[in-house]
């Protein structure tokens, strides 16, 4: 009896071997399948795999924020409850513990939760800006912006979710502080605050004090910076503010530059702010600085070459200010073979409104160092700011007026005559 049952105990073995492979293959393949669609159906993952907590998480996520259809808060808290049974160390199931009880008016337990999450996860991401706006309600600034620097840190992408919290922070000495020493520190969300508060004229302010204030860092602030402050100013016609913060931002070496033109001899390595040169991008033309300093006659200043095609718009620029008065603007210029069928001038024109109000002829021909001036008048009505160009006068592209030579300009400058 024993010999002859053992092919069938055999087969049975067999049998058992390959069923519980074959459950284990498609366990496995629900498995599988349940975590490739986590993200996009979370309720189609769940079904195929009940302890999947991805899919959990992104579920009860996705129905929190369903603005729609308000969310079963107990069925939620049930869900996020029982999984947390299979899953003690995940900080995401604390935060949504601690989310759903929020919004059953339990906080002081929902707090509880978020601090829970963050033990788990310093980066767990939906506590962190539950926890930075609990900070800013409580006064503790000095913690608020801890949070976001670990916050924006590791979810840089994430500042708009706490931006409505940096001009509370700014407007206290202990929350100013702890920011400016921040950014002073190089934090990486340093650029998506200042470009913030370019948006609003407070904001605008604070950008400009905390500038200021980084001049005296060892993390000053950078060109991209102050530009797009001084802009900000600009645009929204505070030319006062924007002239000084320009002034105040100078180092050492460039208020030697200063002036009623910024950098009249065309040194190279300081344009690019408002109030200082800026060469447009301008196909048709090169433009090059080159230091006067110790150059051989005629060789300093900035070069203009023109490449034979068309040339519309300006070449060279620079914000000024000019009180009312009467002026002369007077350029030391040299040329080859310079050719010019729709001119070449120099403009002084009011900001606001935008009038022209001096007019600089750039002539034709090859010359050397020639001397050329041009008195104007700035009119007591307003005009509180001015842009100095280097511009053509083509309205429109043509390759009938081919701008063709070099034109170096080794000093540019605008004097206060005697009134």
């Amino acid at each position: 009896m024993t010999a002859q049952a053992s092919p069938l105990m055999q087969n049975l073995r067999r049998s058992s071997v390959w069923f519980v492979a074959s459950v284990l293959a498609l366990a496995a393949s629900s498995i599988g399948l349940s975590r490739f669609l986590e993200a996009e159906t979370p309720a189609v993952s769940l079904a195929l795999d009940p302890l999947n907590v991805d899919a959990l998480v992104a579920e009860i996520t996705s129905e929190l924020n369903d603005m729609s259809n308000p969310p079963d808060l107990d069925r939620l808290l049930a869900k996020a409850q029982g999984a947390l049974a299979f899953n003690l160390a995940d900080a995401r199931l604390y935060s949504l513990i601690g989310e759903i009880k929020y919004r059953q008016e339990e906080k002081v337990e929902a707090y509880q939760l978020f601090d829970q999450a963050r033990r788990l996860s310093k980066t767990e991401i939906h506590a962190l800006q539950k926890l930075i706006g609990h900070s800013i309600e409580m006064g503790d600034l000095s913690k608020a912006v801890g949070e976001i620097d670990v916050l924006l840190r590791r979810w840089p992408d994430q500042f708009q979710a706490i931006a409505q919290g940096i001009p509370i922070i700014l407007s206290d000495p202990q929350g100013y502080q702890a920011v400016l020493t921040a950014i002073g520190a190089e934090a990486p969300w340093r650029p998506s605050l200042i470009a913030a508060l370019r948006g609003t004229s407070e904001g605008l302010d604070a950008a400009n004090r905390l500038l200021l204030d980084l001049n005296k860092s060892a993390a000053p602030p950078t060109r991209d910076e102050l530009s797009g402050v001084i802009n900000g100013y600009i645009g929204q016609k505070k030319y006062e503010s924007a002239y000084r913060l320009f002034l105040f931002s100078l180092t050492d070496e460039e208020r030697k530059l200063g002036g009623y033109v910024f950098n009249s001899t065309f040194e190279p390595g300081f344009g690019g702010k408002p109030f200082d040169w800026q060469v447009p991008d301008q196909s048709g033309l090169e433009v090059t600085f080159a230091t006067s300093l110790g150059a051989v006659e005629g060789e300093g200043g900035a070069t203009a070459r023109f490449l034979n095609t068309p040339v519309k718009g300006a070449a060279l620029q620079q914000y000024i200010e000019l009180p009312p008065g009467s002026y002369k603007i007077s350029v030391a210029a040299s040329a080859k073979n310079l050719k010019l069928p729709k001119e070449l001038f120099w403009s002084v024109r009011c900001v606001d409104p935008s009038d022209e109000i001096a007019r600089l002829n750039i002539p034709e021909g090859t010359y050397n160092r020639q001397n050329l001036s041009q008195t104007f008048t700035v009119g007591l009505s307003a005009c509180p700011m001015q842009l100095l160009r280097l511009e053509t006068a083509t309205i429109a592209e043509s390759w009938r007026f081919r701008y063709v030579g070099t034109l170096a300009m080794h000093k540019l400058s605008i004097e206060r005559l005697p009134s």
